[in-house]
C-alpha cells in the first residue's frame, strides 16, 4: 500500500438496515437454541469461517442469516461492544 492515500475510508448503516439485521439475528439464535444448540457459539463459526452449516434449516435460520452481509454484520458487533 503506498503512503499517498491518508484518507480513512468511513463506514454507516441506516437505521432500518440495522433493525432488519436485529431481527434476522434474533431469529437465527431463537432457531438454533430450540434446535438445542449453542447460539453464539454457532453464530460465531459462522462469522469466522462464511459456512452455512453452522446455522440450522430450523425456521429458514439458514436462509436467513445469508441475507445478513458479514461485513454488516461484524461493523454491528463492534459498534455495540464499543458503546455499551
Amino acid at each position: 500500500m503506498n503512503g499517498s492515500n491518508q484518507n480513512t475510508i468511513t463506514f454507516s448503516l441506516g437505521n432500518e438496515q440495522e433493525q432488519e439485521v436485529r431481527r434476522i439475528m434474533l431469529e437465527v439464535y431463537n432457531a438454533l437454541k430450540e434446535k438445542g444448540y449453542n447460539p453464539v457459539n454457532q453464530i460465531v463459526g459462522y462469522i469466522m469461517s462464511e459456512d452455512p452449516t453452522y446455522i440450522t434449516t430450523h425456521n429458514n435460520a439458514r436462509n436467513l442469516i445469508r441475507r445478513v452481509d458479514r461485513d454488516i454484520l461484524l461493523q454491528m458487533l463492534v459498534k455495540y461492544y464499543l458503546t455499551h
